[in-house]
């Protein structure tokens, strides 16, 4: 715990805060400041003096937005910090399935190139990226970030998104089977609701190609982890890159750490340098907007 006093207040940071403790440190505080810790319906009540909460993340999936105002409390986040990190780490899992770097490079060291008898060999066959097609769900900023990018590696882009919107040059808005149905890689931008839990599914698994590769770094429970590890270790689909997990850190029998062609970084497409020096600027702002009678980036009206 640090605690620091402040002009007519205090600020007092825990690194990290269990369940059962989460009243009792949030106790005494008019104002919060959350990223994994749930402040749900009955944490609120349990918090009377609690007139603000401050989410240090896009997504608010930890706060219950819609108990918070039947209770006063302004809930804001902060859009738009990790836009470019996460589509860089998108790509990163895009090349690494489709040239296998990692694995290459470790070949290499285990002295295989050394006693190869060409000058070269590949451990599975190497996808180029330029005229396939990429399918994007959700097409916020991170979505329009990672078909920008996509572009750029002359893949032809379908997108849908639930809310519509105008497309750019290049994207062509189209139904949500269909983004699963053609793309060779479908890269998952879409938050977690009732209506998204489970969005990829065994059901939907079956209609994607054998060839294509799914990338999730949205929210772990979109998927189905078991349909997926399924679907990769049979063959059904060729490969996942995966930053997100339903249970964070997951427990040992996470059915994804064993299957098959399934690539996993821990939660660190938001987490570059620059990404966490936004969040934090904006997360000062967000306080100190609320503080002077006009908040900012509030999620619940």
């Amino acid at each position: 715990m640090k605690r620091h006093d402040a002009a007519g207040g205090k600020f007092v940071v825990y690194d990290r805060t269990p369940a059962d403790l989460t009243v009792e440190r949030a106790g005494d505080a008019q104002a919060v400041l959350t990223n994994k810790v749930v402040l749900g319906a009955d944490e609120l009540d349990a918090l009377p003096r609690l007139r603000y909460i401050g989410v240090l993340a896009t997504g608010v999936n930890v706060v219950d937005p819609g108990a918070a105002s039947e209770r006063g409390v302004v809930v804001t986040n902060v859009p738009a910090y990790s836009t470019e990190a996460v589509a860089q780490l998108v790509f990163a899992h895009v090349l690494n399935l489709t040239h296998d770097v990692a694995a290459h490079d470790a070949s290499v060291k285990r002295g295989e190139w050394t006693d190869a008898e060409d000058f070269c060999y590949w451990l599975k066959p190497l996808v180029e990226l330029d005229g396939l097609t990429l399918g994007i769900v959700g097409f916020g900023r991170i979505g329009r970030a990672v078909a920008r990018i996509g572009r750029a590696f002359g893949m032809n882009v379908i997108a849908h998104d639930p809310v519509g919107g105008d497309a750019p040059e290049g994207v062509a808005m189209v139904d949500l089977d269909r983004v699963f149905r053609d793309g060779d890689v479908v890269t998952l931008h879409c938050p977690l609701t009732k209506a998204t839990r489970h969005l990829v599914n065994a059901e939907r698994l079956t209609t994607m190609k054998p060839t294509a590769f799914l990338i999730n770094a949205s929210r772990g429970p979109v998927v189905d982890e078991r349909a997926l590890a399924d679907a990769l270790n049979a063959g059904r689909l060729a490969g996942a890159g995966v930053d997100v997990l339903a249970t964070e850190p997951p427990s040992g029998d996470n059915p994804l750490l064993a299957a098959k062609n399934c690539v996993i970084t821990p939660h660190i497409a938001w987490a570059t340098r620059a990404a966490r020096q936004r969040l934090m600027d904006v997360a000062a702002d967000n306080l100190e907007a609320f503080l002077g009678g006009a908040p900012q980036n509030v999620v619940n009206g």
